[in-house]
């Protein structure tokens, strides 16, 4: 045996069925407005939590956007100067943000010089010498450009290195586009670097195009530099490419001068602020631009609500006769719109994943990736514009059924 309960929710139902079903086209419409609404919704929420990941990973491939730099030396960690650290600093320096493993390097500057070598006379070229800033580096990951975005302009495969006499220390280095072409070397060449009274034999392995001053730097392996210019264990900067969103680089910023006080940590304010400010104005252009859309779906869903409120005042009025609460009546045109709302938020929300990855490919060139977060999100915003949007069916409460009757409503 039901109870009356039961009876109730099984009466509700069958009558929210029935109210949903009673005009077709108007019910298309209102779907057709709620769809539209997420979908434009899900496309832009979609791109802007793309967008942070896409802004961020397009500025780290300008290299490194913090340095690590002795204490009041020179603002420029990028020039070779007198003081130096501590290679030990390197372990203490935290390597996560929270969103992914910083990539560093270990660098150590120095001024050489650097002159071609004959490999038939085993002597170097003395009348084509040039001066030179050496750059040594130790990377933790696998490539220069993490650090220093550059073109390589030449880097033959399978090198044999030919024609150096034996006992000759030969250590294998790359050279910017500008000194190369000063010295007049190729790849697969070598050039004499002398600094301190010191020097060591160097094959050209790479030569690299950066685009500034750095097209005139050699660059070698750390510990060979370190030989070199007689520093062992000792480092002019550690640089570092940290990953995330402006707040998380901050928050990063703030861990890495709180564990290592006695140096420098120097960001490069250029990238992580205009990160910032770039990410912050799409992001406010895509909120507004939510808002609006959110806007006009309601009040396109308002005015047929408006048409569906004039037209049940009998049907109101005859439920109120036969004892139905105010409240109850109300309720099933609040659920209606509910459902609308829902049911046109789960079919825009998921045509608007899609569109964001299409407007992602025109605007970024590459295709936005899905987000899950954004599908409930989408979903639940159509469904509280859909039923803020039924407050015309609040008129509903003020019909009388007498007046109703007489066919003065």
């Amino acid at each position: 045996m039901s109870t009356p309960g039961s009876g109730n929710r099984a009466m509700f139902w069958r009558i929210i069925r029935r109210l949903l079903g009673a005009n077709r086209g108007r019910l298309f419409f209102i779907l057709l407005a709620l769809g539209a609404g997420a979908a434009v919704t899900a496309a832009l929420l979609n791109l802007q939590v793309d967008a942070k990941r896409r802004i961020t990973t397009e500025f780290r491939a300008f290299g490194a956007n913090v340095f690590i730099t002795p204490r009041d030396s020179n603002s420029n960690a990028l020039q070779p100067g007198e003081r130096t650290l501590d290679a030990a600093i390197y372990k203490r320096i935290p390597r996560s943000n929270g969103y992914d493993v910083a990539a560093a390097a270990k660098l150590l500057y120095g001024i050489v010089q650097v002159s071609p070598w004959d490999v038939r006379s085993q002597v170097s070229d003395a009348r084509r010498a040039t001066s030179a800033v050496l750059v040594g580096y130790q990377l933790s990951g696998n490539d220069l450009g993490e650090i220093f975005p550059s073109t390589i302009l030449a880097d033959p495969q399978g090198r044999v290195l030919m024609g150096v006499e034996p006992g000759i220390r030969v250590s294998s280095c790359e050279l910017g586009e500008q000194l190369a072409n000063r010295l007049g070397v190729q790849v697969q060449q070598f050039v004499e670097v002398q600094a301190n009274g010191s020097n060591v034999l160097c094959d050209i392995a790479r030569i690299r195009r950066f685009g500034g001053p750095e097209d005139g730097q050699i660059l070698m392996w750390l510990d060979a530099a370190q030989e070199l210019l007689r520093q062992p264990s000792r480092l002019t900067a550690i640089a570092l490419s940290v990953p995330g969103n402006p707040e998380s680089v901050q928050q990063y910023l703030a861990a890495l001068q709180s564990s290592l006080p006695d140096v420098e940590v120097r960001p490069v304010r250029q990238f992580t602020e205009g990160e910032a400010k770039i990410y912050y104005r799409i992001s406010s252009l895509l909120n507004v631009t939510v808002v609006i859309v959110m806007l006009l779906t309601g009040l396109c869903v308002m005015a047929a609500m408006t048409n569906v409120a004039m037209e049940r005042k009998n049907d109101v009025g005859l439920m109120k006769a036969i004892g139905g609460a105010t409240r109850r009546v109300l309720r099933l045109f609040m659920m209606e719109a509910a459902l609308l709302g829902f049911a046109g938020g789960l079919i825009g929300a998921a045509a608007g994943i899609f569109l964001s990855i299409w407007l992602g490919k025109q605007v970024f060139g590459v295709a936005a990736q899905p987000r899950l977060i954004v599908y409930p999100v989408a979903v639940a915003l159509t469904t509280i514009v859909a039923i803020l949007s039924a407050y015309p069916l609040r008129r509903l409460a003020s019909v009388r059924p007498a007046s109703v009757f007489r066919g003065e409503a």
